[in-house]
């Protein structure tokens, strides 16, 4: 039997193919056809969806909070924000108050009509994609869709000193009873097959900024499980956690654990590199 070897030139021919728009099964068709046994074929195919990145490549400037007097608070342009707690590695920081009663609720209100059960992002195209690791529902809103979309990401901008204009739309999510995110990583893989298409509005993701629209009765935590830390999800609290490259070693594994009883509402807010565009 002709045995291949999964080579770095392979691997960067089945990503052009992905991001021609040409389908697995097509690129499957077309490596058998030009001798590729099927088992090289799909455990290729299987790698390049998953990401070939083994050294952790060299760190980037990420969102960094003005943090380095151990201040208890951060007062922005509106609002003054407790710093309930910082770790370093992971970079994490769990703000108290970064949003009222009245703005969460406001968030759920606008975002209730318009959820739908939520996408992973899919790295063999770059789209999405539904997961049974995310079983949660939510809507996105376009960067500054209105009054209260700007002032949120104004504040978030101010907490994290990072420029407004490389936010992603706010999403919102709602966790019902045995909703959750497992484990994943927030970073695009720059290797897998869709990583153009992911990267092309903005550059890398380089932080998120997670804040709880209410507070659960049990469950809904927010966890690193390589750190061992878990967020509490009480209303108008926010997580707010960086990635200087994209590689497990920055500890920055995270997921929404079950939600037990009740909901849990929250809103995201990734940050990019560059300028995101819509």
């Amino acid at each position: 039997m002709l045995t291949q070897q999964i080579t770095p030139d392979i691997l960067k021919w089945i990503c052009a193919q992905a991001q021609n728009g040409h389908k697995p099964d097509a690129v499957l068709q077309a490596m058998r056809a030009s001798g590729w046994n099927d088992i090289a074929a799909r455990s290729a195919i299987d790698l390049s969806q998953r990401g070939s990145l083994t050294e952790p490549p060299p760190p980037i400037a990420v969102p960094e909070p003005a943090l380095a007097e151990s201040p208890t608070a951060i007062r922005t342009s509106d609002r003054e924000v407790a710093v309930l707690s910082s770790m370093q590695l992971p970079r994490v920081v769990v703000f108290g108050g970064a949003l009222s009663d009245a703005e969460c609720d406001a968030l759920i209100e606008l975002a209730r009509t318009k959820l739908k059960r939520s996408h992973t992002v899919d790295n063999w195209s770059g789209g999405d994609a539904l997961s049974d690791a995310r079983t949660s529902e939510g809507m996105f809103f376009t960067p500054g869709e209105n009054e209260l979309l700007e002032r949120i990401e104004t504040r978030i901008a101010e907490l994290v000193q990072w420029p407004r204009e490389r936010g992603e739309g706010m999403q919102v999510l709602r966790y019902g009873v045995g909703a959750e995110y497992r484990p994943h990583h927030d970073y695009f893989d720059p290797t897998v097959a869709g990583a153009a298409s992911m990267l092309k509005r903005g550059g890398p993701r380089v932080g998120t900024v997670l804040m709880y629209l209410n507070t659960p009765i049990k469950g809904g935590a927010t966890t690193f499980p390589d750190a061992g830390f878990q967020v509490s999800a009480i209303k108008g609290n926010a997580v707010f956690f960086s990635y200087d490259r994209p590689h497990p070693v920055t500890l920055s594994l995270h997921g929404g654990a079950p939600v037990i009883e009740a909901e849990k509402w929250v809103a995201t807010k990734w940050l990019r590199a560059g300028v995101f565009t819509v």
